[in-house]
């Protein structure tokens, strides 16, 4: 998709059959005209079994990413960003740059006033990483709840 392209429903992937795409760049983000221009309002998405693998032995990594945006002229479809997350199972990348990465992408492609995303890590090696980044203050105003994922406690 060219960056802020409003597709026409009959090219969303939403309501259509649609593979895993074969990597990140391949995976398509679809915008959707946002229906409360000039309200501030927060979208969250939470992906509670994100995966990818680790760049350098292939194995498995697992997280909870929390993803927090306030929309301005359009908002993501959701089916086409389950798609997008999906295109990381088998992608090799650092936990930083995969939060950062999914980050990035959303902004580019539909451009909201505000997002943050936070990557929760599950440990590997007997410690968790997480990432946090946002694109700059939030909105005066915005009801902003917390993440509501809890610091790593391991089993004590």
């Amino acid at each position: 998709m060219l960056e802020h392209e409003i597709l026409p429903a009959s090219e969303l992937q939403l309501g259509r059959a649609a593979g895993i795409p074969t990597s990140p760049d391949a995976a398509k983000l679809d915008a959707v005209p946002n229906p409360h221009i000039g309200k501030n309002y927060l979208v969250r998405f939470t992906a509670p079994e994100f995966t990818c693998l680790c760049p350098i032995t292939g194995q498995p990594d697992f997280a909870h990413l929390v993803l927090d945006y306030v929309p301005d002229q359009f908002i993501v479809e959701s089916k086409s960003l389950k798609l997008y997350l999906t295109s990381y199972r088998n992608h090799g990348a650092f936990h930083e740059a995969t939060t950062i990465d999914v980050a990035l992408r959303l902004m580019r492609d539909i451009a909201p006033q505000w997002l943050r995303i936070g990557g929760f890590w599950y440990p590997r090696g007997g410690i968790p990483i997480d990432v946090f980044w946002q694109s700059g203050p939030p909105p005066d105003g915005l009801f902003l709840p917390d993440m509501g994922v809890p610091p790593y406690r391991g089993r004590g």
